[in-house]
């Protein structure tokens, strides 16, 4: 059928839900806009999906959400009654159309019998994941576009252990999605009808007081916490996100009391009203955090994406200034002080594990080995995180100590299964203070491990290609990377390649040898002098991503050769 007569089908039903008839009429005399509403269905991955809101069936909308869920409740019919009718959770961001989305989700679930749990407002993607835990549903729905401008919105399934879809059931659940041809047909049963019959049970308070009581488990040195938390100055915005409750309430129990949450950022707001991109990666993102911070002296200015499960900081430094941290910083910071605690402490395992993955620094890496903790890569998405911890609860084989991703994204404690930024702004405040306690800060800190492990400097270049055109563009640089195999970048020489959708790696002399890890479209190029660069599309994005990471003399030299890279990857897309 051409996106033409798709078009057509949704023009002529007479009862187009409202918002979705308006945004049809704003773009019915735009030929491109409408080509790439229809032109084809929204792409559902491991990672489930994203997109703009709107009209068609490359948007996101009540129709796509019922699609959805109708390919997981067909999944589900195929259970046990039993394993059926433990049901699904289900949570919800501050974006435009997020609640109701959750609330379609809930009734077409319920047309096919199968419970479901829908918070009563919004809540984190951390304490989603958590629920699906606590309350043994069987799995769990995630409205949320993350750190992706107001325009959008996305749809996420979650697994059993808190995890997201694990690839084997996703699959399973995408096939059945294929199959539902008529969006329109697809049955929804009353909402007040389904609380009545308790199908549909609403959630809220009692859920978040057992996440806090978990939380507690984050904070290790609780003596430094009560002498430090009452005076180190913090700064706290959830960019108008769900992070905003959980988040002081966590630091408070903690024992943090001299915090303050930016007040025009404080709030829900689909509009994101201060700020373009609520993204803690972006330092504008930080520009009101840093004008309180200054106002007020702060220490440490954290900031957490919309849906809370990424976190960024930014440190005060002599000068007044503000210096923000990496992700890949912040996860050396945070493990170095995790692993020296413990080891003071006298229980550190001797099974301990890191878990990054391969697009991540191996700066942690450096740090987990001092302590004699295996570094573990795994493949970007933190469900492949999970998997590990999982593994390690079935065969005890390793302590879990930390999961991260460059993407500012951490797990300290696994009664999540996803990144935490509740957990990690508790976690952070404690290593803040510990430095304090010295009279130093995390800047300094950072400082003392690049002197002790080395200057590692890292960098991401994501590139938007939107559009019919746009997917076409990413399939044909990741050809032109397979190809044309590089042979070296900034003329350093590339001594090994991998290709994670071939599984295969390649060293200079030709010699190929087996990745042990599940397919995926990475490539992944190490260079002579230590450098590594990896190229991967994204799953959730129009971006093609390419992440670079290298070692120097000092911080200054690192970063130098951060932006040869950056021009020799350029010089290879152009050339």
């Amino acid at each position: 059928m051409s996106w033409e007569e798709t078009y057509t089908i949704w023009n002529k039903q007479p009862d187009l839900a409202p918002e979705v008839r308006e945004d049809l009429d704003k773009i019915v005399n735009d030929k491109e806009a409408l080509e790439d509403a229809f032109y084809t269905p929204m792409e559902f991955g491991t990672a489930g999906m994203r997109g703009l809101i709107g009209a068609g069936i490359n948007r996101m909308n009540i129709y796509t959400v019922r699609q959805a869920t109708e390919g997981l409740a067909r999944f589900m019919d195929t259970l046990d009654e039993e394993t059926k009718l433990r049901g699904v959770a289900i949570s919800y961001d501050s974006r435009h159309m997020s609640q109701e989305f959750a609330f379609e989700a809930a009734r077409v679930l319920g047309a096919h019998g199968i419970p479901s749990f829908v918070f009563e407002s919004l809540r984190p993607t951390p304490e989603l994941s958590f629920t699906v835990r606590h309350l043994h549903a069987y799995a769990g729905i995630m409205i949320t576009a993350s750190h992706n401008p107001k325009q959008y919105n996305g749809y996420k399934i979650y697994g059993e252990d808190g995890a997201q879809m694990p690839p084997k059931e996703s699959d399973m659940i995408t096939n059945y999605i294929r199959e539902v041809d008529d969006l329109f047909a697809v049955e929804v049963a009353d909402k007040d009808a389904l609380i009545n019959d308790g199908t549909l049970k609403v959630i809220g308070s009692e859920v978040d007081e057992v996440y806090l009581e978990n939380a507690k488990e984050v904070t290790i040195d609780r003596e430094l916490v009560a002498e430090e938390g009452k005076t180190m100055k913090l700064v706290f915005t959830p960019l108008h996100g769900t992070g905003g409750m959980l988040g002081e309430k966590a630091l408070r129990q903690a024992g943090f009391e001299d915090f303050t949450m930016v007040p025009e950022q404080a709030m829900p707001d689909p509009e994101f009203s201060t700020v373009e991109h609520p993204n803690p990666e972006f330092t504008e993102a930080f520009d009101l955090a840093i004008k309180l911070g200054k106002s007020q002296k702060a220490d440490l200015l954290v900031a957490v994406d919309p849906d809370a499960d990424r976190l960024g900081a930014a440190v005060r430094q002599p000068d007044g200034e503000y210096e923000l941290l990496t992700g890949n910083q912040i996860a050396a910071l945070m493990l170095n002080y995790i692993l020296t605690a413990r080891k003071k402490a006298g229980n550190l395992p001797a099974n301990g594990a890191l878990v990054k993955s391969i697009v991540s620094s191996e700066f942690a890496a450096k740090v987990a080995a001092d302590f004699g903790v295996e570094a573990i890569n795994v493949l970007t998405g933190f469900k492949f995180i999970a998997e590990q911890i999982q593994h390690f609860e079935e065969t005890n084989e390793h302590s879990f100590m930390l999961g991260f991703e460059e993407s500012y994204g951490y797990l300290i404690r696994p009664f999540v299964r996803d990144k935490d930024a509740i957990q990690s702004l508790v976690l952070l405040a404690e290593v803040a203070a510990f430095y304090k306690k010295q009279g130093k800060n995390l800047y300094d800190g950072l400082q003392e491990l690049f002197e002790k492990y080395g200057y590692f400097a890292e960098k991401t270049i994501a590139l938007t290609f939107d559009g019919i055109e746009g997917a076409q563009e990413i399939k044909d640089l990741m050809a032109k990377f397979r190809q044309e195999l590089p042979t070296d970048f900034a003329g350093y020489k590339v001594i090994a390649a991998e290709d994670y959708q071939a599984s295969s790696r390649q060293d200079a002399a030709g010699n190929v040898t087996a990745i042990n890890l599940p397919r995926s479209n990475v490539l992944k190029y190490f260079l002579e002098d230590g450098t590594w660069i990896a190229v991967r599309p994204s799953g959730t994005e129009p971006k093609i991503k390419f992440y670079i990471g290298t070692q120097g003399d000092s911080e200054a030299d690192a970063q130098a050769k951060c932006e040869k890279f950056e021009k020799a990857i350029n010089d290879f897309i152009k050339g």
